[in-house]
């Protein structure tokens, strides 16, 4: 099927190439490591992250945890669509405008939700951490990365998500810490200050191309090329497809409901863990062996899948990381021993390592560089869309069934037909 050519996107005014041009390594590399790090910049809008505060949030504003669900996945919902105007704007106006701006408003919006003071408040604060944290500063870091890349995204962003689960961990503890000793407001307006000081950085360092660096992508030795050694279009291995030309392709469903099937499952285990464990017979404790697993065997996937991701391969990695997904969770309600529980515990890191690698990866392998920021967007929608059902699907299985078995059994048969689906798939033509 052939597709009109994609509509000329909106100029970026080139930046000075400055020392980003005289950077030891390619530059590229500096940009996956403020992709990380603004994506661990997130945590404040992750259900983690705000984890982290909730009891005493809800012991502070006298909050029942039934409204507080609510308004979380109201605003988990509504923030979903902060990704498509930062998307396009991230097209129009270059990637490192865009990341200082939500990197910014984020920091404010944590400023403000540390002083909230009733239900009315803490909702506006939430939406506004949850859109630019969760939905908003996702697509952007993810942006920053492909901006960068085409023929090694998949290695690179093998880095990111290294670079991003140690982020993740050194956020998670050092909040905890915090909450801890300082008090959740406290440890909260700590972190908003800190966002706030990060903003200027992400000006300085970030670059939103090689192009506005007067930068070719890197060759296969990874050194920095002018643009005046290789012609910039010589990195163009395939066509830059526009949204629109993208959703009428039935991969970019593929991939995109593919990852959200996974992003459902993850946001319920890892919220209801403690409680999966019990149902199964497992004291609270398990769950800190479980998680230092999922971690491990997610690093040693990441790796892998970052090695083997390319454009060719992103459908073989997709499917095969839903099949060892299927299977993990229709084991699950058999699971009785810390042996199986182990197992299920590195099948799930490697399913892990392997779908976060594609999602992060695919859209630009498959659909090019030059609307990127708009086809990641809507990819985000539908992730976040799926991360706010998942705890309350298997809420809802579990007061309907008394039991989490009957939802796994069906996420299971899912997994599996998104599975054939992903191996059944081939890139766009281009």
């Amino acid at each position: 099927m052939r597709f009109p050519q994609p509509d000329a996107a909106p100029p970026v005014a080139p930046q000075p190439p400055g020392w980003p041009r005289r950077f030891p390594v390619y530059y590229g590399w500096v940009s996956v490591t403020v992709a990380a790090c603004a994506m661990a910049a997130t945590l404040p809008g992750r259900t983690h992250g705000l984890g982290l505060i909730t009891e005493r949030l809800l012991d502070d504003l006298s909050l029942a945890r039934t409204t507080y669900a609510q308004l979380n996945l109201v605003c988990t919902l509504l923030g979903a669509a902060f990704c498509l105007p930062v998307g396009l704007l991230i097209d129009r106006c270059g990637v490192r405008l865009v990341l200082t701006f939500v990197v910014a408003l984020l920091g404010a919006s944590v400023l403000a939700m540390a002083a909230v003071t009733g239900p009315l408040s803490l909702a506006v604060a939430l939406l506004l951490v949850r859109g630019l944290g969760q939905s908003a500063l996702s697509v952007v870091s993810i942006a920053l990365v492909g901006k960068w890349f085409r023929r090694r995204l998949g290695a690179a962003m093998g880095v990111f998500s290294i670079l991003l689960t140690f982020g993740f961990i050194a956020g998670v503890l050092g909040m905890g810490t915090a909450v801890e000793r300082l008090g959740w407001r406290e440890a909260w307006t700590g972190l908003g200050l800190v966002l706030l000081g990060f903003a200027p950085l992400c000006w300085l360092l970030a670059r939103d191309s090689p192009a506005a660096c007067g930068l070719a992508e890197h060759d296969a030795s990874d050194s920095a090329v002018t643009a005046s050694a290789v012609p910039l279009d010589s990195t163009a291995v395939h066509r830059d497809f526009t949204l629109s030309q993208a959703l009428r392709m039935p991969v970019f469903w593929v991939f995109s409901l593919g990852t959200a099937i996974f992003n459902l499952v993850w946001s319920a285990i890892t919220l209801f863990n403690e409680s999966l464990l019990a149902e199964r017979g497992f004291v609270a404790s398990s769950a800190i062996e479980i998680m230092a697993i999922l971690t491990g065997c997610g690093l040693v996937s990441n790796v892998i899948a970052g090695r083997l991701a390319t454009r060719e391969r992103m459908g073989r990695l997709l499917g095969t990381g839903l099949t060892v997904l299927s299977l993990a969770l229709a084991a699950f309600p058999a699971v009785h021993t810390l042996g199986q529980l182990r197992m299920y515990a590195v099948s799930m890191g490697l399913t892990g390592g392997l779908v976060t690698v594609v999602f992060f990866a695919a859209w630009g392998h498959l659909f090019g560089q030059k609307f990127l920021g708009r086809i990641q967007a809507a990819a985000q929608v539908v992730a976040v869309l799926a991360s706010a059902s998942g705890p309350l699907l298997l809420a809802e299985c579990q007061a309907r069934t008394g039991s989490y078995a009957a939802l796994f059994t069906v996420l299971s048969t899912a997994s599996g037909l998104a599975a054939l689906a992903a191996f059944l798939s081939r890139p766009p033509r281009g």
